[in-house]
C-alpha cells in the first residue's frame, strides 16, 4: 500500500470494492443500474428540453421540475460511471483526492436535491395560499437567487468534509466496502477518531435534510388548511391536484434517503453490508429515474406538451387523456 506522505498515513489511492459478498453477480446487478441511469438521463434531459423550449412552461411551477432534473443528473453521474466501471471491468482504483472530490460532489448534490425539494413545497405554499400574488412573489430573479442560496449552502456545509477526512490517518487499509466514496464509508476505514466526522455528518443532515422537511412540512400543513377551507369540492381536488408530482419525488427521495442515513448510523450489525450499498446506490437512482415520470404523468401540461411533441402534426385530440 503505498502512501502520499508516511508522517500522516494519506493513501494514495482507495480500493473501491464494490458490493462485498455479491461479488459473484456484480454483473448481473450491473444491468438494472444502468437500465435505471439511461433512463434518469433521457428523462431528465429530455424534461429540461421540453420545459426550455415550451413557453407555455416558463413559469415558477415548471422552472422548479427543471431546477430538479438538472440536480438529479448531477447527482446521479457522480457515482454511476464510476459503479458500473467497478461492476463491468473490475476497475476499483480511485485516487485519494478523487475520491475526495466525488465525497464532495454526491454530499452536495444530494443537499441541493433536498433544498428543490423544499423549494418547490414553497412554491406550492405560494401558489395556492396566495394565489393573486404569485407571480409577483415568484419572479425570475427570487427563483434564480434561491437556486444559488441552496446550491452555495450545501457546497459551504460540504466542504469540511474534504478537510475533516483528510485529517485522518488510514493506517489500517485503503479498501473501502462501497461503489463509491462517501464520507463515512471513507472515514470508517480510518484508524483515527472518526467521532468529529459523525458529529459533523450528523449536524449537516440536520442542518440540510431535517430543515428542508420541517420547511415542506409546514408548507404542506398551511396548504391542506387553504385547501380544506376552500368550499368546492372541485377546487379543492383541483388546488390538490397541483401537488401530487411533488409528493411522489419526496417520497422517492426521502424514504432511500431515511433508510440510508439511519442504518449507516444505527443497524450496521444488523443489516448485512450488501443492503447498505444497494440502498445508498438506489437513493442516489431512484430519483432521477422517477421524477421525470412521475412529472410526465401526474402534470397535466407537461403531459400535454409531451404529447405534442411526439404527436407532432397529427392529431392528437384522441391522445390526449
Amino acid at each position: 500500500m503505498s502512501f502520499l506522505n508516511d508522517t500522516s498515513l494519506i493513501p494514495a489511492s482507495f480500493i473501491l470494492n464494490g458490493i462485498p459478498g455479491l461479488e459473484e453477480v456484480h454483473l448481473w446487478i450491473s444491468f438494472p443500474l444502468c437500465t435505471m441511469y439511461s433512463i434518469a438521463i433521457t428523462g431528465n434531459f429530455g424534461l429540461m428540453y421540453l420545459i426550455y423550449s415550451e413557453e407555455a412552461l416558463h413559469r415558477p411551477m415548471y422552472i422548479f421540475p427543471a431546477l430538479l432534473s438538472f440536480t438529479d443528473v448531477l447527482m446521479c453521474t457522480s457515482t454511476l460511471p464510476n459503479t458500473l466501471c467497478i461492476l463491468w471491468f473490475n476497475l476499483k482504483e480511485i485516487d485519494f483526492n478523487a475520491c475526495l472530490s466525488q465525497m464532495f460532489f454526491v454530499h452536495t448534490f444530494t443537499g441541493m436535491e433536498s433544498g428543490v425539494l423544499m423549494l418547490m413545497a414553497l412554491d406550492r405554499f405560494v401558489a395556492i395560499c396566495y394565489p393573486l400574488h404569485y407571480a409577483t412573489i415568484l419572479t425570475n430573479s427570487v427563483i434564480a437567487k434561491a437556486g444559488l442560496i441552496t446550491f452555495l449552502r450545501g457546497v459551504m456545509l460540504v466542504i469540511p468534509f474534504t478537510f475533516l477526512t483528510k485529517r485522518l490517518p488510514y493506517c489500517g487499509g485503503n479498501v473501502i466496502p462501497h461503489t463509491y466514496c462517501d464520507h463515512m464509508s471513507v472515514a470508517k476505514i480510518s484508524c483515527g477518531n472518526v467521532k468529529v466526522n459523525a458529529v459533523y455528518g450528523l449536524m449537516v443532515a440536520l442542518l440540510i435534510g431535517g430543515f428542508d422537511i420541517l420547511c415542506i412540512t409546514i408548507s404542506y400543513t398551511m396548504i391542506l388548511r387553504a385547501v380544506v377551507s376552500l368550499s368546492s369540492a372541485d377546487a379543492r381536488q383541483k388546488a390538490f391536484s397541483t401537488c401530487t408530482a411533488h409528493i411522489c419525488a419526496i417520497v422517492i427521495t426521502y424514504v432511500p434517503a431515511f433508510f440510508t442515513f439511519f442504518t449507516h448510523r444505527f443497524g450496521g450489525h444488523t443489516i448485512p453490508p450488501h443492503i447498505h450499498i444497494i440502498m445508498a446506490n438506489l437513493y442516489l437512482l431512484m430519483p432521477p429515474t422517477m421524477n421525470p415520470i412521475v412529472y410526465g404523468v401526474k402534470t397535466k401540461q407537461i403531459r400535454e406538451c409531451v404529447i405534442r411533441f411526439l404527436f407532432k402534426g397529427k392529431d392528437i385530440s384522441s391522445h390526449n387523456i
